[in-house]
């Protein structure tokens, strides 16, 4: 089984990504790897940690020659700011004197649960780690996930579909998609020239009254074959590995699986996808076609052979420079929360990392299914059962 970890803090001396499970002999590309983290970094809105940070993946173990080598991958990405809290942060007890607290919990955080699980003072510590620059390492570790899905056709990328108030009043084509993760200056990541502008103008109103605004993030798996995932166990169903997958990251509030949230409004003979049957090869796996694909590529918790769509839904962001009521950590007196460095819009960010949680997902379910421990296995695997549904 492909799995992965992180570990680091958002003010810690680097961030770290372990990945293991991975097969012998993927060819990774150090370029795209970065360019994924890079891609991390974008889009109007973010803060000033941006400004600093240059993040950069540097592979410790289970890469050697350009490819994998079956062992567990290590990547590190180093936090520039680091100099800034070293003294503030240090792993030894350090002076006291210098420790900065977070006084005061902001309302939507982590701050207060965890500081109330673990039995902090204050919640420095939680923010530390419940921060959404966790997010870098599992971008990274999605970069290898890609690779490999690379290997065998399948491509995941993302875009955004809402930013507040505004919305992409129409279905994004896969080649729009592509074309916008080619690009080298970032705005909202939205396919739409003029929806994106109508949403830059929601992200400058909440920069000028001090809020933060929230969005809609749409995924899509590429190029998918049918029969990844399973109905037979409901810990092994595709759809709930995707939405665990996305939930699990910073902001996030909801996850849908295609059209999931118009479908519970709809009746039964709007939502389902017709199925036909294409007489000539159309060079998909399957010749078994949708009109439309409302059910995001998955049924019974299995890919249908369709595009695998996966939406997250971004609460805004907690840290307000026009701050939320509070209390204090030490007295208990209503005061103000607490404000740090922080985001407006996130949104273009999240759905880059949650293309790399989906991929670890794919990655996983595919590595399950064909198996093998180097890519030359696995691959004979995976095209000997293309052959097997293409002849369905």
């Amino acid at each position: 089984m492909i799995r992965f970890s992180t570990a680091g803090e958002s003010h810690g001396e680097s961030l770290i990504a372990l990945v293991s499970g991975m097969p012998a002999g993927v060819p990774v590309d150090l370029d795209f790897v970065n360019r994924e983290l890079w891609r991390r970094q974008q889009g109007y809105g973010r803060g000033g940690r941006m400004k600093i940070e240059t993040d950069k993946a540097h592979v410790l173990s289970g890469v050697r020659h350009g490819k994998t080598i079956g062992s567990p991958i290590a990547i590190e990405i180093v936090n520039r700011d680091w100099k800034n809290w070293e003294e503030r942060l240090p792993v030894e007890a350090g002076d006291p004197a210098k420790h900065q607290a977070v006084a005061s919990p902001r309302p939507g955080h982590a701050d207060l649960a965890g500081a109330l699980k673990y039995n902090f003072a204050d919640a420095r510590y939680v923010l530390e780690r419940a921060s959404a620059r966790e997010s870098t390492a599992r971008v990274a570790a999605g970069a290898f996930a890609k690779l490999l899905l690379r290997a065998v056709g399948i491509e995941v990328l993302s875009h955004v579909i809402r930013v507040g108030r505004v919305e992409l009043a129409r279905t994004a084509e896969w080649d729009e998609i592509v074309a916008l993760a080619g690009k080298d200056e970032v705005v909202l990541a939205c396919v739409d020239a003029e929806t994106e502008a109508r949403m830059k103008e929601e992200v400058e109103e909440a920069s000028r009254t001090g809020d933060t605004v929230n969005g809609v993030f749409e995924v899509v798996a590429h190029h998918v074959p049918a029969g990844l995932g399973t109905y037979a166990n409901w810990d092994e169903r595709l759809d709930g590995l995707l939405a665990w997958a996305v939930m699990s990251l910073q902001a996030v509030k909801a996850v849908e699986i295609g059209r999931g949230v118009t479908a519970a409004e709809s009746f039964g003979s709007r939502v389902h996808d017709p199925i036909h049957y294409a007489a000539q090869d159309e060079g998909k796996p399957t010749r078994f076609t949708r009109p439309h694909n409302n059910a995001g590529g998955l049924e019974g918790g299995t890919s249908n052979g369709e595009d695998v769509v996966v939406r997250g839904y971004l609460k805004p962001i907690s840290t307000l420079r026009r701050p939320l009521e509070s209390v204090r950590f030490d007295t208990r007196e209503p005061t103000s929360a607490s404000y740090e460095r922080s985001d407006i819009c996130v949104v273009p960010a999240a759905g880059v990392a949650a293309e790399a949680m989906v991929a670890l997902v794919m990655a996983r379910v595919v590595a399950e299914k064909f198996g093998g421990d180097s890519l030359l296995e696995l691959k004979r695997n995976f095209d000997g059962y293309i052959e097997q549904i293409r002849r369905y």
